[in-house]
Order: structure tokens, then C-alpha cells, then sequence
């Protein structure tokens, strides 16, 4: 072992939560089988980065589409704080643009388009000082299909608790 292996690293350096998540979209991956995932920044104003580290967004809701060759973020929903400036006028769930790769772009709007995909964003996190989007690929998911990983998820946890048992009895 090192003598500098105690130590953080420079990713690690700063606020404690710095890399942390923001926000989670867990209805996402109830709703849609989701395929691919890109990391995608956020053009955010001063209010929102500040309503951000208050925690006050909310993801679930959103979706994002394709305009004019770029993706846009609807229906996320980024609460103002109270003491938001007086002279700028905050709407908490105006259209953000998503900041990709233009070939990210091009491949999102032929799956999109050829094939009958959606995307949605899973995650609010940060990424250094910055806030980052996780959109993921999805297709819409069947209500048998719920109903298939609903009895799988419970047929786990089950077995865990039987297990559990079993090796505290034994």
C-alpha cells in the first residue's frame, strides 16, 4: 500500500456531495426498457444552478425532442428560490437546452424516427461544477411487461428472505 493511497483524489476534492446525484427519474425505467444511455450537459441560468444546489428539481415528468437539429429538456420542473432576482422572471418549467455531441444528435434522431424509440432522462447529477443530464434511448413498456418484472422483483426478494432464513437457522 501506498503512502498517498489515504488521500483524495482530484475528482474527490471540494464540496462533500460534489459528485453526487440531483435528481432520479425511477418511473423511467418502470415505463420504458431503456437501451442506451448518453451523458448530456444542461444550459441552465444563474436561478436554476442556484435552485439546483437547493435541491428543488424534478425530472420525472421530462422528456426531451429533437428542433432545428438540436435536443431540447421539457417539462423538467426546477422550482425558483424565494430570493430568486427581482428582475429576472423565473418559470420553473421552461424549455432547457441539452448541450450533445452533433453526432450524438444525428444517431438519436435516425433510432428516433427509423425505429419508434423516445428520450428520456433518467438522472440529474453533477459533474465537477457542472450539471449533467442522463438521457437514455427508451421504448414504452407493455402493462404485461410491468406486470413480468414486477413478479420477478418479488420473486427475488423472496428468495433472499428463504435464504436469509435458511443461514440464520443453520
Amino acid at each position: 500500500m501506498s503512502k498517498n493511497s489515504n488521500k483524495k483524489t482530484g475528482k474527490d476534492k471540494g464540496k462533500g456531495g460534489a459528485g453526487g446525484t440531483i435528481a432520479l427519474n425511477k418511473r423511467a425505467r418502470h415505463e420504458y426498457h431503456l437501451e442506451e444511455t448518453f451523458e448530456a450537459g444542461l444550459s441552465l441560468q444563474g436561478w436554476e444552478l442556484k435552485a439546483i444546489r437547493a435541491g428543488r428539481a424534478n425530472i420525472v415528468e421530462a422528456y426531451a425532442v429533437v428542433r432545428g437539429g438540436e435536443m431540447f429538456l421539457f417539462g423538467a420542473q426546477i422550482t425558483p428560490l424565494i430570493s430568486a432576482s427581482t428582475h429576472v422572471v423565473a418559470e420553473e418549467r421552461r424549455t432547457r437546452k441539452l448541450l450533445l455531441h452533433r453526432h450524438e444528435i444525428d444517431n438519436l434522431v435516425g433510432r428516433i424516427q427509423r425505429d419508434g424509440y423516445t428520450v428520456v432522462p433518467t438522472a440529474l447529477y453533477w459533474k465537477g461544477n457542472k450539471v449533467k443530464a442522463e438521457v437514455a434511448l427508451a421504448k414504452g413498456k407493455q402493462s404485461h411487461d410491468k406486470r413480468e418484472v414486477s413478479k420477478e422483483r418479488d420473486w427475488q426478494r423472496e428468495k433472499q428472505r428463504v435464504m436469509r432464513r435458511h443461514n440464520k437457522n443453520a
